[in-house]
């Protein structure tokens, strides 16, 4: 609707949504600004340290309704998420779930939201951004415990807590962090994304929890903004 410069978005647009945005005369422009690794946090008293990609799409779906199913104890498990307005919810269910989230997952309005939820239920397991995790040296928050993520059976499983692990894109819930504009960015936002894109700008993205982009991402958005070194 034209009235905000920048929209931040955890996904990249779908061609429906850039069809739709066209129609309504916005170019969207986007740029990659931040890595995040979406972390699955379950209380730090539950004794499961690793799930693979299957078993945590199994336990979103509602199929595996029981801590004692992945090795845990025989404990109902409490599902926590976001809402369906979250990009976050979008991304996690395509990229996890793979069909319709267990309506027994409750819907939180963001991410402190499911830390806070996940610190109290000894069977509770949420999705939230890395930088939601852990404390500002990078410490997982206090009552939390971040699983390890394998691919699939065969593969090893993977911390986000690893800035490699997330860069490389071995975790496999590694994500980049989108911003879009309305055709190229000019002025006072050109500017803005200039910084956010600098050396000091990315060591702002790692003092927030989240990753710096790589080489390639970088190379990818000056070119979008038609900037040169």
């Amino acid at each position: 609707n034209k009235e905000v410069d920048i929209a931040d978005a955890s996904r990249a647009m779908k061609s429906k949504e850039i069809k739709l945005a066209k129609e309504r005369g916005v170019e969207p422009v986007g740029v990659v600004i931040a890595l995040d690794g979406l972390a699955i946090v379950v209380n730090e008293s539950l004794p499961i340290d690793s799930l693979t990609l299957e078993q945590l799409g199994r336990i979103y779906r509602g199929e595996i309704k029981r801590w004692s199913e992945v090795g845990g104890p025989d404990m109902e498990i409490s599902l926590y998420g976001r809402t369906s307005a979250s990009g976050t919810f979008v991304y996690f269910r395509d990229k996890v779930v793979k069909g319709d989230y267990s309506p027994r997952m409750k819907g939180m309005i963001g991410n402190s939201h499911i830390v806070e939820a996940v610190k109290k239920d000894k069977a509770g397991i949420g999705y939230v951004g890395i930088g939601y995790a852990v404390d500002e040296k990078g410490r997982v928050e206090a009552g939390l415990k971040v699983l390890r993520i394998a691919k699939d059976a065969h593969s090893p499983a993977v911390t986000p807590l690893s800035v490699e692990n997330v860069k490389k894109g071995l975790y496999p819930l590694a994500r980049p962090l989108y911003q879009f504009t309305n055709g190229k960015p000019k002025g006072a936002v050109l500017e803005f994304i200039r910084f956010e894109l600098s050396e000091e700008g990315q060591k702002i993205v790692e003092k927030e929890g989240f990753y710096p982009i790589t080489p390639d991402h970088m190379k990818a958005d000056k070119e979008v903004l038609e900037m040169s070194e």
